[in-house]
């Protein structure tokens, strides 16, 4: 039952290149959203996951710790499914608690560039995840391919639940409030194929996504054998 608490991803995010595209304006926010993250410790993270065995296939339906989870684009092409990789990351409640300090100040504009600091912090904790989750896989001989998440193409988003119990989410904190959002709200759940010599899948979970081009978060290269 991998987990990681503590995990201090600010330095990461700092050293990345902001956004061609972002405006001087916003580079010098998204500076100042960086240095109050660094001084009120609001760069850290935590992740947690399970590689579960996967209990068989009903059609179109993964079954898996008494779960059932329509992902059939997990699938193989070649290879052999045998487990599912289900996580779960967050940053707590922190800077989101702080950058709704900040509208209540009327600092409206560091609010949303902590904001999306926030986004830039969780998407370095998912992508610490995936890579201790492949490690993972590896020690146990086998591969990690394909990547979905709870109201992506191919997972419903009512399958959020599932993922949150089988990741054993409440180990970091999350939970899934009564309107199905997660708490906190920068946190970001996962699953994974995980087989015996699984090919690389040929579609990405940004495929569809209309925003792919010009966003900083694109799906990196699938994994596989």
């Amino acid at each position: 039952m991998p987990a990681a608490q503590g995990l201090d991803v600010l330095e990461t995010v700092a050293a990345a290149k902001p956004r061609r595209s972002l405006s001087p304006v916003a580079r010098r926010l998204r500076q100042q959203a960086l240095d109050l993250a660094a001084a009120e410790g609001l760069g850290q993270g935590a992740f947690c996951f399970h590689i579960l065995p996967l209990d068989g296939v009903d059609g179109e339906v993964l079954c898996v710790a008494g779960e059932r989870l329509a992902a059939a684009k997990l699938l193989p092409a070649s290879g052999t499914l045998t487990a599912l990789a289900c996580g779960v990351g967050t940053l707590g409640t922190g800077l989101e608690q702080r950058a709704a300090e900040l509208f209540g100040l009327g600092r409206r504009s560091l609010a949303l560039a902590l904001d999306s600091l926030g986004n830039e912090l969780l998407f370095a904790v998912s992508q610490r995840m995936r890579h201790r989750m492949a490690a993972e896989a590896g020690r146990q001989g086998l591969s990690m391919a394909g990547e979905l998440r709870a109201g992506d193409p191919g997972l419903a988003l009512e399958a959020q639940g599932a993922v949150l119990r089988l990741a054993d989410s409440r180990r970091i904190g999350v939970h899934l409030t009564d309107g199905a959002m997660m708490h906190p709200v920068k946190s970001t759940s996962v699953i994974f194929g995980v087989g015996l010599s699984l090919a690389e899948v040929d579609w990405s979970r940004c495929d569809n996504c209309k925003s792919a081009a010009k966003c900083g978060f694109v799906a990196e290269p699938a994994l596989g054998a």
